[in-house]
């Protein structure tokens, strides 16, 4: 690792130190992770790139169920839940 020194203002480290004591994770886990999600965040695709990217597999799939658009609040709620079990 490369040792940095960074400045943050007093309510990031406020907040840093909240979220490091309730999870039990140091301050500079917490900064690196942050750092890793910016980074992420940034070599991603474009949004133009993910809508084209959506609209070439719009349609390629079938649930196999005739009621979808009356339905979709209720299929997704239910896919919500058995992923949390």
């Amino acid at each position: 690792m490369v040792r940095t020194q960074v400045q943050l203002s007093e309510a990031q480290m406020k907040a840093l130190r909240q979220i490091s004591s309730a999870t039990g994770q140091s301050i500079a886990d917490l900064v690196r992770q942050g750092v890793d999600r910016f980074l992420t965040a940034q070599s991603s695709v474009s949004r133009q790139e993910r809508i084209d990217r959506a609209m070439r597999i719009a349609g390629k799939f079938s649930s196999g169920k005739s009621d979808v658009s009356a339905h979709h609040d209720d299929y997704l709620a239910q896919a919500f839940h058995d992923r949390l079990r």
